[in-house]
């Protein structure tokens, strides 16, 4: 199979490499429902070295850049009380931590969830991780530039290897939430 973008020696749909995946995003892709079928969504081998966006690109096509996508952890504060949460974002933005994403959540306070947190709670890999296969009670805000695009490539729960989903199935996330304005320059 060849990639719907990027340049990668190894491109298989993903309910079919279920092995290269850790359990919460294996259990997603295996459950998956909705418009966009499962097989539709593309695992390609990575150098787990070359994760890092910049050096990412220059190996596997400077093309990624404008259809690659973020996945970070936040955790809104307000009370006694701590929300977790996903943000999906074009690469070449940041998250709006202080306005959308604290707004969104209903929180006093919103900042980026601690690497041991975001990986506790995720079951993934600092690097990897992915809105597919998040815990059923988080929501995923999701830029609506990235379920624009017909491709995204994100991470797949590990450093090593990465996620083509097309743009659209981000809004069929369980929990997600498409924001305008989520990731801003």
């Amino acid at each position: 199979m060849r990639a719907p973008l990027g340049d990668f020696d190894t491109a298989l749909p993903a309910p079919d490499c279920l092995d290269d995946l850790v359990a919460p995003v294996a259990d997603a892709v295996r459950t998956w429902r909705g418009a966009v079928p499962a097989e539709q969504i593309v695992y390609v081998d990575t150098e787990p070295e070359w994760a890092d966006t910049a050096v990412f690109v220059e190996h596997y096509g400077r093309d990624l850049l404008e259809r690659s996508a973020n996945c970070v952890v936040v955790a809104g504060r307000r009370g006694g009380g701590t929300t977790l949460a996903a943000c999906v974002v074009p690469s070449t933005t940041r998250v709006d931590v202080n306005g959308i994403v604290r707004r969104q959540l209903g929180a006093r306070k919103a900042s980026f969830a601690s690497m041991d947190t975001a990986t506790g709670e995720t079951g993934m890999e600092y690097g990897g991780i992915t809105p597919v296969g998040l815990p059923a009670d988080w929501a995923v805000l999701v830029d609506s530039a990235v379920v624009d695009l017909p491709y995204v490539l994100v991470g797949s729960g590990r450093r090593r290897g990465k996620l083509l989903v097309p743009g659209k199935a981000f809004a069929q996330l369980p929990g997600a939430v498409v924001l305008e304005g989520l990731g801003v320059s």
